[in-house]
């Protein structure tokens, strides 16, 4: 796999980010109103393909901190590629080539000599369905941070509460967290999911289609808890569910056939979209 690179050898906590310029001028970052505020990560004419088969057209755009970004947009379309190119999780599919630019801070994961078990721990995935690991609550939560080199007990049940807590299920197991994961009903398994990425202290969440399998109660409450994860973490989400990326998200963009049709602030996107093609997508004419 091929990928651009920068001079930057390291992903750097504090750097200024540059602005984002795509060749296209519908992926310009003014169509993009995180602009005005703290950019989190950013992709600059980002382009993948599968082979010969091009997925993702020239994205560029920016994801504030501290907000939701909701992806859209028909099955197939280049959503959930996006979102795996922001960890690179797209380096584990074979014959795949990205070109352009993701950065983290104004840093360019792509780059030379990037860690990128550092950067999965920095931007964190949660799944379409939920993925325990056949072992105890506590284990599953403490996996991660004893990769990392925390072998204390005593900080690990520090870091499983707060990750619990954190996902908002700490009440409802603090008694059984020597119980199995896999015991745990479908929503629970999904909030512990959830816990065991914070565990590892990220910086960005990743969550694609993180409801799908999960019943409407459980749903309505991963919606609460994203809104109360935002001002700790940036999310980004993909879904099907429109009435949920306008219930929860900040902003939305619109992904069709590899390309980013608009994004904007979710209230607009929902009202008064400006491309339309959105407008027939969210209206129930296609998709």
């Amino acid at each position: 796999m091929t990928q651009t690179t920068s001079s930057s050898p390291d992903l750097q906590l504090n750097a200024v980010p540059t602005p984002a310029q795509g060749k296209n001028g519908a992926h310009s970052t003014a169509a993009t109103p995180a602009t005005n505020r703290t950019i989190k990560m950013e992709t600059n004419d980002l382009q993948l393909f599968y082979g010969q088969k091009q997925a993702l057209k020239g994205i560029s755009t920016r994801l504030a901190a501290n907000s939701i970004t909701a992806l859209i947009g028909p099955s197939g379309c280049g959503k959930s590629t996006f979102l795996r190119c922001l960890n690179r999780m797209n380096d584990l599919i074979e014959n795949v080539r990205i070109e352009g630019e993701v950065t983290l801070e104004g840093q360019n994961v792509y780059a030379k000599g990037v860690d990128v078990v550092e950067l999965r721990q920095r931007v964190g995935m949660v799944f379409q369905k939920p993925n325990p690991f056949p072992m105890s609550i506590f284990d599953n939560i403490a996996y991660g941070p004893r990769l990392h080199g925390i072998k204390r007990k005593s900080e690990l049940e520090e870091i499983v509460e707060t990750g619990l807590k954190g996902a908002a299920l700490w009440e409802e197991v603090k008694d059984d967290l020597k119980k199995s994961a896999l015991a745990l009903s479908g929503g629970q398994q999904q909030r512990l999911c959830i816990a065991r990425t914070l565990a590892t202290q990220p910086d960005v969440i990743l969550m694609d289609e993180p409801c799908s399998a999960l019943d409407p109660i459980s749903t309505l409450k991963i919606e609460e808890l994203m809104r109360e994860l935002k001002e700790r973490f940036t999310i980004v989400i993909v879904t099907h569910n429109m009435q949920q990326a306008a219930r929860c998200s900040d902003e939305t963009g619109f992904f069709l056939l590899g390309d980013l049709v608009e994004m904007d602030a979710s209230s607009k996107i929902f009202t008064d979209p400006t491309d339309k093609r959105t407008e027939d997508y969210i209206t129930g004419r296609f998709g």
